[in-house]
């Protein structure tokens, strides 16, 4: 086993389980409460699906840089959404404090953790690819001293 992949999957894999419970949350959410609330209802719904995508599609391999900063957009949006329910509201909805319970906190805790697998995951791989680069040559080219023979 290559001990070097190892800490890139367990990664992966993490950020998905992270990914897929929030979006287990949300998809719970919509279908017990908020699928009756305009707007709210098709965002959690959004969420959700996006978030199961997301889920999918990280472990099969190493994704782009471009999947991670969509999964870190998923998040950083349901941590967005969360806030502003409770403080400006979101389309006229807003909630009090840590309602429902458990729900939120448990959509805290995941958004959370897969933002901060996600930053772990770069981290490692901007250290990885530092670690693996060739020495930097000079760009200039070295002069070639060559004497032409006295006439």
């Amino acid at each position: 086993m290559n001990t070097r992949r190892l800490p890139a999957t367990a990664l992966r894999r993490a950020t998905a389980a992270t990914l897929a419970a929030g979006g287990y949350i949300h998809a719970q959410l919509y279908i017990d409460e908020y699928r009756f609330i305009h707007v709210i209802g098709p965002l959690f719904l959004l969420q959700a699906s996006a978030s199961f995508a997301l889920a999918a599609l990280l472990p099969a391999g190493t994704p782009p840089l471009l999947l991670r900063v969509v999964a870190a957009g998923v998040s950083l949006g349901a941590l967005g959404g969360f806030a502003a329910s409770r403080t400006v509201g979101v389309f006229g909805f807003t909630e009090h404090g840590l309602q429902p319970a458990p729900q939120a906190v448990l959509s805290l805790v995941a958004e959370t953790g897969t933002l901060l697998l996600l930053a772990t995951w770069q981290t490692t791989m901007t250290t990885q690819h530092r670690a693996a680069r060739p020495p930097v040559r000079s760009p200039i080219p070295e002069r070639a001293t060559t004497r032409t023979p006295p006439s």
